[in-house]
């Protein structure tokens, strides 16, 4: 499997790089993947050649080629005017429309204050969505004063789990063994449960108890209980 890593941090060494490499950790901590890691700032020049002559140079064409074979994607800017980079859009910009359709994408931004926290949803999100990608549901955003922090510590915890999660085949004999995984089995399990319990010719509704199994209660007996009787 293959871990994509986009980062466009323009400075060496950077906060956008730091979060990137955490997150990367994180979801390596729990998946067995082959990471690489793309510095946006070292394609600029190629990126805008590729915008005015339609013609990417190779380092340029072997970046694209990596984030169109990615099983997994993680994607970090600094925030710019309250957006995205125009760097870090200028390089999926250059991404076939089809190239990222279904891969799972785990988004991450930087910036010096928290009232640009939302950059991940009103910005990244909708760009990513258009690229038909599998947007997850935790973003990290981590302002100056959240490093060392325990909040964003488990924001990427989090986030790295889900995407690990994502990116691990679903077959029959998947080994699976994050508490995230128990935790949202046990809910699947009794959600799935209600959503076909079934009801008898009678008319009794069936409630499901997780440990063993359905229940099958009479009107009656429900009603009954209803009145404390």
């Amino acid at each position: 499997m293959k871990l994509v890593v986009v980062s466009a941090g323009l400075s060496s060494p950077s906060s956008t790089r730091l979060l990137a490499d955490r997150l990367t950790a994180e979801t390596l901590g729990h998946l067995d993947a082959e990471p690489e890691v793309i510095e946006v700032r070292e394609l600029a020049t190629q990126i805008a050649q590729h915008l005015v002559t339609g013609f990417p140079p190779a380092p340029l064409a072997a970046a694209l080629d990596a984030v169109a074979g990615a099983d997994g994607l993680i994607a970090v800017t600094p925030v710019f005017a309250a957006s995205y980079s125009g760097l870090f859009k200028s390089f999926f910009d250059l991404i076939d429309k089809d190239a990222l359709t279904g891969t799972p994408v785990l988004l991450g931004a930087t910036g010096g204050t928290a009232r640009h926290s939302l950059v991940t949803e009103h910005a990244m999100r909708p760009l990513f969505t258009h690229l038909r990608a599998l947007v997850l549901p935790t973003a990290v955003y981590a302002a100056s004063q959240d490093w060392g922090e325990a909040g964003l510590a488990r924001r990427i915890t989090r986030a790295g789990t889900e995407l690990a999660r994502s990116m691990r085949p679903t077959t029959p004999n998947t080994i699976r063994g994050t508490v995230l995984d128990t935790v949202l089995d046990a809910a699947l399990d009794v959600d799935t449960a209600a959503a076909i319990a079934p009801r008898s010719s009678t008319g009794a509704i069936t409630s499901v108890d997780p440990t063993h199994g359905f229940t099958t209660v009479s009107f009656e007996q429900r009603l009954a209980a209803l009145r404390g009787e």
